[in-house]
């Protein structure tokens, strides 16, 4: 039994107002979001399916697996994906203090920059209305962060991303049925989708995720990265 939701409650948004949880809900337009990576072959993967679907999605990464796959995280760049901020090693916030948690997020700003910087199309993105590369987006590991860790990441200009709809992709006790199932019977328009371009979640998130694309793309509906 899952004591998280698929999709998030009104009253827990209600709670946490100064974070992102969906987006405007007047458009057919689904928001794809993939945390966890870059991972080898399982990104790349990624990458191709969403190219196949004309999809454009959000990718929050973490700096260590930046450090070790740079070559992945310009692929996404490349193909024109959003990128996001997802902590230098996934520390979970509730145990964690808010210096080093701060720390743990602007050490992957700085990764983040660096690659930016150096990869060579960084210019086909230069501002955020043409879909930058990296617009301060910051997703918490676990979805755990303290009041005072969201309120200096909130001062430092970030805006914090949480989740309409979380697939439950990582969870090794749903099938690969129910995890399509999750999204494509909870999404709507506006809704930020959680998935995971990481080992773990693989088996569900390559099964699901084609099913999901084409489910919506049938429907009319656009994947748009935030």
């Amino acid at each position: 039994m899952n004591l998280i939701p698929i999709r998030t409650p009104k009253l827990i948004k209600g709670i946490f107002p100064n974070y992102i949880w969906n987006m405007p809900q007047d458009q057919k337009t689904i928001y794809l979001t993939f945390d966890d990576g870059p991972t080898p072959e399982i990104t790349h993967w990624t990458l191709n399916i969403l190219k196949e679907f004309n999809a454009k999605a959000t990718f929050f990464c973490i700096g260590n697996n930046i450090e070790k796959h740079p070559e992945i995280f310009h692929d996404i760049l490349k193909d024109g994906h959003t990128l996001g901020n997802h902590t230098y090693s996934h520390p979970k916030g509730w145990t964690t203090s808010s210096e080093v948690y701060v720390d743990q997020v602007l050490r992957t700003e700085e990764i983040i920059d660096y690659q930016v910087s150096n990869s060579k199309f960084q210019t086909l993105h230069a501002d955020r209305s043409q879909g930058s590369p990296r617009a301060n987006l910051f997703r918490p590991p676990y979805g755990q962060i303290t009041p005072q860790q969201g309120r200096r990441l909130l001062t430092l200009g970030y805006e914090i991303i949480m989740w309409d709809i979380l697939a439950f992709d990582w969870k090794d006790s749903i099938s690969e049925e129910q995890c399509a199932k999750n999204v494509i019977s909870k999404a709507r328009p506006g809704s930020i989708v959680v998935f995971h371009d990481s080992v773990k979640a693989s088996r569900n998130m390559m099964f699901a995720l084609p099913k999901v694309l084409h489910h919506f793309n049938e429907s009319g509906f656009k994947f748009e990265r935030l």
